[in-house]
This record gives C-alpha cells, sequence and structure tokens, in this order.
C-alpha cells in the first residue's frame, strides 16, 4: 500500500493516547501512574493479563480509560502477542499518537510540559525518551555496566498511520514495546526523561524479582543473563535523580 504521509501528518489537533498492558498490579504504582497520565493523554488503552487482583476495578475507576481488554487466560510467556493484542486493540480506536507506558512508569514534569510540540507537528513520526531505572527507592537511580538504558533513547511515542506495515518479534520476553517497524520513519530523539520505578523496591522484592527472572529466561536467551545476576549486587552504583526546569 502507497501512504502519502505528507497528507497523514497533522500538525495541530492531534489526540494522545496511552497503551498499557497490566497484571495483578494491585497494591502497586498503578493507580498512581494512570492518575498521572490522566492529566496530559487523551484516552488511555489497557490489556490485563489475566489479573486475579483488584486490578481491573483500579482501571475502572478513571474516566480516561477508554477500553480496557481482560483476558481470561495469561499470556505472559507470550509477550508478543501480548504487544500485538494490546496494538490492534488501539489502533481500533482510530488514534492520532500512541504512548507506550508501562504501570511502574512517570513521565517527568518536562516531558508532559513538551507532550503537545511533539505531537503537533509533521516532521516526525516517532519520538524517544530516555528512561531511568530508579533502584532501591525513588531519589537515585541505578548507572552500570549492566544498568544504563538511560543513555540512550527508547521509542515510546508514535504517530498512528492507518495502513502501516508493522509487526513484533516473536519473543517470549523483552519484547520491543511498539512495533519495530517503526524505526523506519523519521523520529526524534528527545532529551525528556521517563522515571522507571520498577526497582525502586526493597531488597525482599529484587531478590523475587531476580527468582521470576532466572524461572522465566534461566539461559539468558532473551535478555542479559550477567544483567540478571546483577540484580542482587549489594552496592550498586547509584546517581541522584535531580528535577530539572520547565
Amino acid at each position: 500500500m502507497d501512504l502519502d504521509l505528507n497528507k497523514l501528518r497533522k500538525s495541530r489537533g492531534n489526540r494522545l493516547t496511552a497503551i498499557m498492558q497490566v497484571r495483578d498490579e494491585e497494591g502497586g504504582m498503578l493507580e498512581q501512574v494512570l492518575g498521572d497520565l490522566s492529566s496530559f493523554v487523551d484516552d488511555i488503552v489497557i490489556v490485563d493479563d489475566a489479573s486475579v487482583d483488584g486490578t481491573a476495578k483500579i482501571c475502572r475507576k478513571f474516566p480516561k480509560v477508554a477500553h480496557l481488554l481482560t483476558l481470561p487466560n495469561s499470556q505472559f510467556n507470550k509477550e508478543w502477542l501480548l504487544r500485538k493484542q494490546l496494538w490492534e486493540l488501539a489502533c481500533s480506536t482510530d488514534p492520532d499518537w500512541i504512548l507506550s507506558v508501562d504501570a511502574d512508569e512517570i513521565y517527568e514534569d518536562r516531558a508532559k510540559e513538551h507532550m503537545r510540540e511533539l505531537l503537533d507537528q509533521d516532521q516526525f513520526d516517532w519520538v524517544g525518551f530516555r528512561l531511568f531505572d530508579f533502584w532501591g527507592g525513588r531519589t537515585h537511580y541505578r548507572e552500570d555496566e549492566h544498568w544504563h538504558i538511560h543513555r540512550r533513547h527508547t521509542r515510546t511515542l508514535v504517530r498512528y498511520i492507518p495502513g502501516y506495515y508493522y509487526f513484533y518479534p516473536k519473543m517470549d520476553h523483552h519484547v520491543p514495546r511498539l512495533p519495530l517497524s517503526y524505526a523506519a520513519l523519521p523520529g526524534f530523539l528527545a532529551e525528556l526523561r521517563v522515571k522507571h520505578y520498577g526497582w525502586a523496591v526493597g531488597r525482599d522484592k529484587l531478590k523475587q524479582k531476580y527468582e521470576r527472572y532466572m524461572q522465566r529466561d534461566p539461559d539468558g536467551i532473551w535478555g542479559d543473563i550477567q544483567q540478571y545476576r546483577s540484580i542482587l549486587d549489594e552496592h550498586p552504583t547509584l546517581v541522584e535523580w535531580k528535577e530539572e526546569g520547565l
């Protein structure tokens, strides 16, 4: 299919749809994340991977959650399929832009302040942000040979282009959050940051996370086995987070 991208790109009036996959998030950050997202997105689309707690109830509390699909059976070990289902559900709403967010991520204030500028333009079709892995709490992020995702950009925001070919690699875990085919389109690397709090937990929960990783990927087929092992480092290198002005 031949696409005239110049006609598809809108420089004003774009709507922003956040997408998220969740599973058993009660007691975590889901409520805070949905509340924060509701302050700057137009709609939220969620796939619930067969949660057995109050996750779905939390999602329904937020008016901007326009679509919530709860799967009857977990597809946790087929992450590519979860990504695909979430993407297709989002596309069915005819969005303008899609923002992929995890249930433990918060965009810094500067990112939210500049979000509309990133949407309302006709020069690029995706945006990369810098993600920071907070560690052991909410004051410091980790930075060492195994934990440095913030040194590069992660594509989390894409313009929806009807008819454009998309694909996800068939990986059980660590699947890219958005279709890889978007990499062929012009993008923008924003010096804006995202706080990832998935590792901002105590020692006991870090150990539980380590055990889960080793159980589902013991040979490091889908990820870095050395990074898995480094989860248990007793003295990781941490850097204090500093807020930046708007």
